[in-house]
């Protein structure tokens, strides 16, 4: 059985490089969002690489092998689970669920994940809008379209907010507090300006975002 710090480890690669499209994760990235010394992070890869988990080049990155990908959407999917699970049944809000299942992923049996996907009547997507990954071991992000942003979007365009990057407790919170929940329809009236600011409508409520906080919700069209 991998330990915790492997498993977040793989876990951590995996988010990182499906983020770029697949490509070679850097030790400094590894380091920032686990935040740990890059010296840490050196160590540890080459624990991966001997545990047959990861290929680690120096000056090149680090990815996943199969083995280690297998063990990553292991751990994603016990994680989106239980957000989900602790936010239906114990009615937490979306900015309380990341960090719980931050600590409970590594403690529950995918016996019990199993079940817990069956009451919750096999769920596609997290609280945050993050696909979960089936029993299977498949990467539900294979082969899926680029993200589109909702930075991205131009005056007058119609959006559905279908999924949101950054689940820091802090920016949900925001998010919550100017109506933009999942699944939320609504019009961006200014697309992003050289102040750095859009604004979008939402019913009657009109909001001035940054564009930086734009890039991290995703949105299909409404």
């Amino acid at each position: 059985m991998a330990s915790l710090t492997v498993e977040n480890y793989v876990k951590t690669i995996h988010l990182i490089a499906t983020a770029q499209s697949g490509s070679p994760v850097t030790t400094g990235q590894v380091a920032t969002a686990l935040e740990v010394s890059p010296g840490t992070v050196t160590s540890m890869l080459k624990t991966l690489d001997a545990a047959r988990l990861a290929t680690h080049r120096p000056y090149e990155g680090v990815a996943l092998t199969k083995a280690g990908r297998v063990l990553a959407l292991r751990v994603i999917r016990r994680h989106r689970l239980l957000e989900l699970f602790l936010l239906r049944t114990l009615d937490m809000s979306w900015d309380e669920v990341h960090d719980e299942a931050e600590h409970l992923e590594h403690a529950v049996s995918d016996l019990l994940v199993d079940r817990i996907d069956a009451f919750l009547g096999h769920p596609d997507v997290d609280p945050h809008g993050d696909p979960i990954p089936p029993a299977d071991g498949a990467d539900p992000d294979d082969g899926q379209p680029p993200a589109r942003v909702l930075a991205d979007s131009a005056a007058g365009g119609r959006f559905r907010l279908t999924r949101v990057l950054d689940q820091s407790a802090g920016f949900l919170r925001s998010l919550t507090d100017s109506g933009l929940v999942l699944g939320v329809e609504g019009e961006v009236v200014r697309p992003p300006d050289g102040a750095g600011l859009m604004t979008v409508k939402i019913g009657a409520r009109t909001i001035t975002l940054s564009t930086e906080a734009a890039t991290k919700l995703v949105v299909a069209e409404g």
